[in-house]
């Protein structure tokens, strides 16, 4: 591995108004005896708050400090890509605003990444949350391993956005062009050697996570949508299942017609048509929806948009 001469630290921010200014005093301590430049790309993804003046303010009193303003809200993973395509660094940390990530543990980062190691994940011996968050990510995982057909993309739910990608990962996950993707399972595809931090995951600095069950779905389901195929699969196979309990169920009545004078009523015909009916319009919903993320995806449209940039960015 090259020596570094400087580490960019990227992080996606939204609601963060109170935890901005702090987080780039800690990010400040972590890299401080490294020896080594760095730079802190601090990307506001439309927050609803005041973040966004928060940030023009810390950057307009410490130069290492870029700040990049998204248009709209694109998601913290789009955010991520913002600041990796910005990012001047031999190497990137990303990391959350919350500061549930501890910078000290870049130094930690970079000895693996001088190990030979492109992308260094960091596993939580315990993840501080809610009992509610921790059971939804628990359950999130497991659908989504489930139905995630590569067994190399299986997702960890104590393996985290608080990690470090080398100069040749960063160029290549800037040139995936999927319109919708999750930030680590882009990593996994991608491959490059990789090894893993323990560290642990700390209590949130200020205010509480933006993550709702409604859009651990979502994730769950742009995951699954681009990057497998099995929810097809499962909708034929469901089908064929039915349609062979169909066929028996038909071959039993057409043999208790003959030996036992049987006659059938509507019940029985309504509730096998209306099941029938049910498949076929859960597997053309599925169908929709994957034609609906083609449609997105060959329309071109950019995954991120900047509005505005920092004064001291010396990219604007």
């Amino acid at each position: 591995m090259q020596e570094i001469s400087k580490i960019s630290i990227v992080s996606p921010v939204y609601g963060a108004e109170k935890i901005v200014k702090e987080l780039v005093t800690q990010i400040g301590q972590g890299v401080a005896e490294l020896g080594c430049d760095y730079e802190i790309i601090l990307v506001e993804d439309a927050s609803p708050d005041k973040s966004w003046e928060q940030i023009v303010e810390v950057a307009a009193q410490n130069d290492k400090v870029k700040g990049y303003k998204l248009s709209r809200n694109f998601g913290q993973h789009a955010a991520i890509k913002a600041g990796l395509s910005v990012c001047t660094g031999d190497v990137a940390i990303v990391m959350d605003c919350d500061l549930q990530d501890n910078p000290k543990y870049i130094k930690e980062l970079l000895e693996k990444y001088h190990e030979g190691n492109d992308i260094v994940y960091t596993y939580k011996k315990k993840r501080n949350h809610s009992r509610f968050k921790n059971v939804t990510a628990v359950l999130y995982n497991a659908v989504l391993n489930f139905l995630l057909e590569n067994k190399s993309l299986e997702a960890d739910k104590n393996v985290g956005a608080y990690s470090l990608v080398s100069r040749k990962v960063i160029e290549a996950f800037i040139s995936y062009n999927d319109y919708q993707f999750h930030y680590l399972l882009v990593l996994r595809w991608l491959g490059f050697q990789s090894d893993y931090v323990e560290i642990e995951h700390s209590d949130r600095f200020e205010g509480e996570s933006s993550y709702t069950l409604r859009k651990l779905l979502k994730h769950a389901g742009v995951a699954i949508l681009y990057q497998s195929e099995k929810l097809l699969r499962l909708s034929i196979y469901f089908g064929g299942l039915v349609s062979f309990f169909s066929f028996l169920g038909g071959l039993y009545i057409i043999i208790s017609y003959f030996l036992y004078d049987y006659q059938s009523g509507w019940a029985s015909i309504i509730v096998l048509l209306s099941f029938s009916l049910g498949v076929i319009l859960v597997s053309i919903g599925v169908l929709g929806v994957y034609l609906g993320k083609m449609f997105e995806q060959v329309k071109g449209r950019p995954q991120f948009i900047f509005d505005r940039k920092t004064k001291n960015n010396s990219n604007e």
